[in-house]
């Protein structure tokens, strides 16, 4: 079983439907409004958990009812919760999704709690990331627990993955303790200092976060698959033709699944392939955690896609 250790966020997420993008100024009716647990470390550590890996968690919530929903969604997915710290005074992150027709969307949030984590959360934890596979973080934390866990990870002989979202320019000298980075291509420009809708394709991004002395660089790339650029070369994951309803959790699906076949001893070109399928999975279903697979779901979707 594979080990993961996870550095991340919980949100909870307030999303609602909406027929397109607003006017400045306007007010819009939407519908289908829903409140559900999220932030991309939960949502990675769920998801890994639902594939099979035996997950420990580090996260910072809230003094709020939000804290009390993020326990009991533990509880239930069989997450161990003796590292996810109640802040006095804090509240929980919380994200706000617009969903468009089409299924793209797009997301706010307010990150409370989870920018009150520091490296000393992370080097509590020392023992477990010993224990553990791989290390994974995210970018809905502070740059300085993000960093120790990797460092750490490295220190002890770990797998790191870094999947930097949302997005924002760090001290580059991080990168050289990632062994996997797995920006989407907007993500991918803002590491570099570029604005996120540059024309720059992916590939050249790509080589230049090699630079920062990153192992292997996975681009996202949506329903154009995946990217995969190392000092081998190139390599393109196709993605499945599929009707999406709702991409919010697909790159959390795609990172967790990652993880989870790396850990089982897949080359990291077969664990994308298999990544891309899991993202698929989750984007043609509606809410970020009802669309995570477990392993059986997986498995049955794999085979109907050949």
């Amino acid at each position: 079983m594979t080990k993961i250790f996870f550095v991340g966020s919980y949100n909870e997420g307030l999303t609602i439907r909406v027929p397109r993008m607003p006017a400045l100024g306007e007010s819009l009716a939407g519908d289908s409004f829903d409140m559900g647990p999220g932030g991309k470390g939960s949502n990675q550590a769920i998801a890994a958990a639902r594939l099979g890996a035996e997950v420990r968690l580090l996260a910072c919530v809230g003094d709020d009812i939000f804290a009390d929903r993020a326990r009991q969604l533990y509880a239930r997915e069989g997450i161990a919760a003796d590292k996810v710290h109640r802040l006095p005074g804090a509240h929980t992150g919380i994200g706000f999704v617009n969903i468009l027709p089409d299924g793209e969307n797009w997301i706010t949030v307010d990150l409370g709690a989870n920018l009150l984590m520091t490296a000393e959360h992370v080097r509590d934890c020392e023992a477990l990331i010993e224990q553990s596979d791989i290390v994974m973080a995210q970018f809905e934390v502070s740059p300085e627990p993000v960093a120790e866990a990797l460092a750490l990870g490295r220190a002890h002989g770990k797998r790191t993955i870094c999947n930097p979202a949302p997005a924002r320019a760090v001290d580059p000298a991080m990168f050289a303790d990632v062994d996997i980075l797995t920006p989407n291509a907007s993500e991918a420009r803002v590491l570099l200092g570029l604005p996120p809708d540059h024309r720059s394709p992916a590939e050249a991004l790509a080589g230049k976060l090699l630079d920062f002395g990153v192992g292997t660089v996975i681009v996202t790339l949506g329903a154009g698959g995946a990217l995969i650029v190392d000092r081998d070369g190139e390599r393109h994951i196709p993605a499945l033709s599929i009707e999406a309803v709702d991409v919010t959790g697909a790159g959390d699906s795609f990172n967790a699944a990652l993880a989870v076949f790396l850990g089982e001893g897949l080359s990291i070109d077969d664990a994308a392939r298999r990544a891309v399928l899991s993202g698929a999975y989750t984007a043609m279903h509606v809410g970020v955690i009802d669309g995570l697979p477990t392993r059986a779901q997986y498995e049955r979707f794999a085979a109907e896609k050949g």
